[in-house]
């Protein structure tokens, strides 16, 4: 079994932040994946499934951010769950936006959500790092990861979403491989090995130099003086 936590603020005023791509997340994991309605569970809200062949439940915690730990600790005891069992996904600065990876262990690099799994759940658990970019400036943070996602980034935030959902039975399983790869075939799809040029026009003719001989052009006729040394030669 397999615990998934989208990490995120509730409330509509919360719904489209950068910081709720955690959220984000896991709803479309839940939506595509046919699970369970939500309902009020361990300070949050729960949702049940399988992908596939294991058993997921879907937690996104109501605590608001800094106090998600709790949510966390208590699904992780009820479901008797090790910390090793449990995903979270969650917003990165130090990734560009679109971008995903991977993480177990490690520290929470100043991230409110993951400092409090840290203090309620050890730093064991596996993390899916969601780049958002940073603004720039530590003071431009707490403003920008507030904020809701610009029109401009609507593109590649549903391909991610749907990249992480296409991989989220994968990861489930344990296969990270082939989860990173389902999330890579979205985000950055190969190129074809070929160039169609399929309805392209054609590239126009190169126009000639100005005084310059075309290469079909015939050859100039021979000088009177030309002829005169033929004749004689």
């Amino acid at each position: 079994m397999r615990l998934f936590v989208g990490l995120g603020n509730p409330g509509a005023k919360y719904a489209g932040n950068r910081h709720n791509i955690g959220f984000m997340a896991v709803d479309r994991i839940a939506a595509d994946h046919g699970f369970a309605p939500y309902r009020a569970k361990f300070q949050g809200q729960v949702s049940e499934g399988r992908l596939g062949t294991e058993r997921v439940v879907i937690l996104k915690p109501e605590t608001f951010m800094n106090l998600s730990g709790q949510s966390v600790r208590a699904a992780v005891d009820f479901y008797k769950l090790q910390p090793e069992d449990v995903v979270i996904f969650h917003d990165e600065l130090d990734l560009a936006p679109g971008k995903c990876r991977t993480k177990k262990g490690g520290g929470h690099a100043g991230h409110n959500g993951l400092r409090s799994v840290h203090a309620h759940l050890g730093d064991s658990y596996a993390r899916v790092r969601l780049g958002i970019g940073h603004p720039g400036h530590k003071d431009k943070v707490a403003p920008y990861v507030l904020s809701d996602f610009a029109k401009a980034d609507q593109d590649w935030l549903d391909d991610l979403l749907r990249g992480l959902s296409e991989g989220a039975a994968a990861l489930a399983e344990g296969d990270e491989a082939r989860f990173m790869n389902a999330v890579a075939l979205r985000t950055a799809p190969p190129r074809s090995s070929t160039t169609r040029q399929t309805g392209a026009k054609a590239a126009p003719a190169a126009e000639p130099t100005p005084g310059a001989v075309p290469d079909t052009a015939p050859a100039a006729p021979p000088s009177a003086l030309r002829r005169l040394l033929d004749r004689f030669s």
